[in-house]
C-alpha cells in the first residue's frame, strides 16, 4: 500500500479565507477543506483594514482541526494569499496597527504623485508591474507623504500570507512570488529596486529579505505548537501569492496554453523564462510577476467577478438574498448583448453600491440603465468575456506566442455560463479545473520542498490524474466577434 504524506495550505482570499488538509499518495493529490472562515475589510477610524487578530486565529484553529484529521503526521504547513497588502512591525515584534486593505481610499491620487517624482515609464523599467493604485508602492507612498508615525516606527514591513507565517513561526521573510506583486521589486533581477526606494524617497531598511518558493522558513514556535496542540511542524515559503500557487495547480502539459486564475479578480497570462519589460508590456500595462521554479507570470489583472459580487451584496442588503446560482440561470435567461461595460472601471474599485454605479456606468456612455438583475449580471459576464479576449489577444502579442488553450482555474470555474461565454467570446478551447488549484498548487510546492516530488511538471502531473476537468468549445463564434468589434475593437 503507498504511503500518504500529509501537508496543510492555508489558502487567503478576499471573500474567505480556508484551511486544507492535503494529501498525497500514489501519484495522486486529494484535499479536504477543514475550516472555512469569511473575509473581507473592516471599518476602523474611516479606513479600511483587514481583521489581522481575527483571522490569524481562524488559522490557528484550522490547522488543530487539520492535524487532528491528519492523526497529527503533517509534513509542513504553507500559507498564500492575495498581493500588495502588508503589516507593519515594530520593534518589540508585534504589529504596529491592522493592516490596510487594498481598496482604501488612502491610494486615490497616489500614482500621479509618484509620476511626479518619477516618470511612469520609468518606474515600469525598474519593476515590470501593471500600474494599479492599490499596489504596495503607493501604499507605501502614501504613507510616507503623510508624515506617518506608523512607518516611522516600522523595523520589519512583511507581505500578508508572510505575516501570517510570521506569527506561526516567528521567522520574518518576503517571499519571492509574493514580493514581487509590490512594484518594488526589480522583475529583471527579483530583488528590491534601490531607484524605486532612492527616487521616491522610501525606507529600502524595512523590507524583509527576499526567499524562493520551496524554503523551509521555520516551524511552528513553542507557544503556537502548544496553543494549536501539536508539534512543531515546519512552516514552508510557497508560492505565497495565490495566483502564482494556483498557476503551479494549472494541469497543463505541452503546448501553447495561457492561465486564468478567476474569482474575485480574473488574472490572465502565459508563464515564461524571464520577465518582459519594453514598450509593448508597457503599452499594455502587463505585469511581469514572480512564479515558482524562477518563472515570471507574465499577465493582467482584470476587475473579475468583484462587480457581481458587489451586486449580489447590495441587493443582500436591500432584501433579496438570492444564490449565486440564482443570478446565473437569471442571467442565462437574460437579453444576450444588452450592454457593455468596462469592467476595469476606477468607479467599480471600491465596495458599496455596484448596481447603482454600472447602471450610472451605462448612462454616462449612452446605455440604457436596468433594475433586471438577471440582466445586469449577464452584461457583466459578457463584458468579462470580452475583456478576456482583449487581454489574450495583446497577450499572444506581448509574448509572441499563439494560444491554442486557455486554462481556467479557481471558484470562477462554478459559473459555466461565464467559461462559455469565454470559449465564444475568445475563439478557443477552455479547459476547467480544477477549482481548489491554488491549495493544491500550495501543498505540491511544499512536497516538492521535501524531495517527495522532482519538478513543476511532476506537480502539474500529478494535478492531472487528480482532479476531473471539463472542456467548452467555442459557439457562435461570428456574434462574438462582432459584438467584440463593436464594444472594444475599435478603441
Amino acid at each position: 500500500m503507498a504511503e500518504t504524506t500529509h501537508y496543510i495550505a492555508v489558502d487567503l482570499g478576499a471573500e474567505s479565507g480556508r484551511v486544507m488538509l492535503g494529501s498525497i499518495t500514489d501519484g495522486r493529490v486529494s484535499l479536504a477543506e477543514t475550516r472555512r472562515f469569511g473575509n473581507g475589510p473592516v471599518e476602523e477610524g474611516g479606513s479600511l483594514r483587514w481583521d489581522f487578530e481575527r483571522l490569524l486565529s481562524e488559522i490557528k484553529a484550522g490547522i488543530g482541526q487539520a492535524v487532528e484529521a491528519a492523526g497529527g503526521k503533517v509534513q509542513g504547513i504553507g500559507v498564500d494569499s492575495w498581493g500588495v497588502d502588508f503589516g507593519l512591525i515594530g520593534a518589540d515584534g508585534q504589529l504596529l496597527e491592522k493592516p490596510y486593505h487594498y481598496r482604501d481610499s488612502r491610494t486615490n491620487g497616489m500614482m500621479e504623485k509618484a509620476f511626479e517624482i518619477m516618470p511612469k515609464r520609468q518606474v515600469y523599467e525598474h519593476t515590470g508591474i501593471q500600474f494599479m493604485q492599490l499596489n504596495s508602492l503607493y501604499q507605501l507612498l502614501a504613507m510616507r507623504l503623510a508624515k506617518s508615525d506608523v512607518l516611522a516606527q516600522t523595523k520589519r514591513l512583511i507581505f500578508m500570507a508572510d505575516l501570517f507565517a510570521y506569527f506561526l513561526c516567528g521567522k520574518a521573510f518576503g517571499e519571492y512570488t509574493l514580493a514581487s506583486t509590490s512594484q518594488m521589486m526589480d522583475m529583471k533581477t527579483g530583488r528590491w529596486s534601490e531607484a524605486i526606494f532612492e527616487n521616491l524617497s522610501l525606507p529600502l531598511e524595512i523590507m524583509p529579505e527576499v526567499v524562493m518558493p520551496g524554503t523551509v522558513v521555520g516551524e511552528l514556535t513553542e507557544e503556537v505548537a502548544a496553543e494549536i496542540g501539536c508539534a512543531k511542524i515546519p512552516v514552508i515559503a510557497v508560492g505565497s501569492h495565490d495566483t502564482a500557487s494556483a498557476v503551479l495547480g494549472v494541469p497543463a502539459g505541452s503546448g501553447n496554453w495561457a492561465y486564468l486564475s478567476s474569482g474575485t479578480w480574473s488574472l490572465m497570462g502565459v508563464e515564461l523564462p524571464r520577465a518582459v519589460v519594453n514598450d509593448k508590456t508597457f503599452g499594455y500595462e502587463f505585469t511581469n510577476e514572480g512564479g515558482v521554479e524562477n518563472t515570471i507570470r507574465l499577465l493582467k489583472n482584470i476587475m473579475g467577478l468583484w462587480l457581481v459580487q458587489e451586486c449580489k451584496r447590495q441587493w443582500q442588503r436591500d432584501g433579496q438574498d438570492l444564490s449565486y446560482d440564482d443570478l446565473t440561470r437569471m442571467a442565462s435567461e437574460a437579453e444576450p448583448f444588452f450592454a457593455h461595460v468596462d469592467c476595469d472601471c476606477s468607479d467599480f474599485l471600491a465596495p458599496g453600491n455596484m448596481p447603482a454605479r454600472i447602471n450610472k456606468h451605462l448612462s454616462d456612455t449612452g446605455q440604457r440603465p436596468t433594475d433586471d438583475k438577471g440582466q445586469m449580471v449577464r452584461l457583466v459576464l459578457e463584458s468579462l468575456a470580452l475583456k478576456y479576449r482583449s487581454v489574450l489577444g495583446a497577450m499572444e502579442d506581448a509574448a509572441d506566442r499563439a494560444i491554442d488553450v486557455l486554462h481556467v482555474v479557481g471558484g470562477g470555474i462554478k459559473n459555466e455560463l461565464l467559461c462559455q461565454f469565454t470559449a465564444d467570446a475568445i475563439g478557443k478551447k477552455v479547459i476547467t479545473g480544477p477549482i481548489e488549484a491554488t491549495a493544491s498548487g500550495n501543498i505540491l510546492m511544499q512536497a516538492k520542498a521535501t524531495g517527495q516530488i522532482a519538478s513543476m511538471a511532476e506537480a502539474r502531473q500529478i494535478v492531472r490524474n487528480s482532479f476531473e476537468l471539463k472542456e467548452y468549445e467555442p459557439q457562435n463564434t461570428d456574434l462574438w466577434k462582432e459584438r467584440y468589434d463593436k464594444c472594444i475593437g475599435a478603441e
